[in-house]
């Protein structure tokens, strides 16, 4: 992946209903009729979330009939969200550790 594609990555993912959006899908595909409920806005606005967040390549979509589903695709988008869910004491205790290798 470029620089410039995992920057809008990370610019699609800098804001809370896509993120919400993210973590919703993080466990399975879900439809455009749930992520609206999910995210608690309307219709048009969501299918701007989501646009934004395939064009970046976080989702892909697979329309059947009138229902278009929604996944991950990238799955490392979930593990960065699960990384940054971790209480705060855990990473402060291994940047200890990682200073104390370093000499310091």
């Amino acid at each position: 992946m470029t620089l410039k594609q995992r920057t809008a990555v990370f610019k699609a993912l800098g804001h809370p209903a896509r993120l919400r959006i993210v973590d919703a899908v993080t466990d399975g595909e879900l439809c455009v009729c749930d992520l609206v409920e999910i995210a608690g806005l309307g219709w048009s606005t969501v299918s701007r979330h989501l646009s934004v967040l395939k064009q970046a390549g976080v989702l892909e979509d697979e329309k059947r009939g009138q229902q278009v589903f929604y996944r991950l695709r990238l799955p490392c988008v979930a593990e960065l969200s699960s990384c940054l869910d971790r209480p705060a004491t855990r990473n402060a205790k291994a940047t200890r550790q990682n200073s104390k290798r370093c000499g310091s």
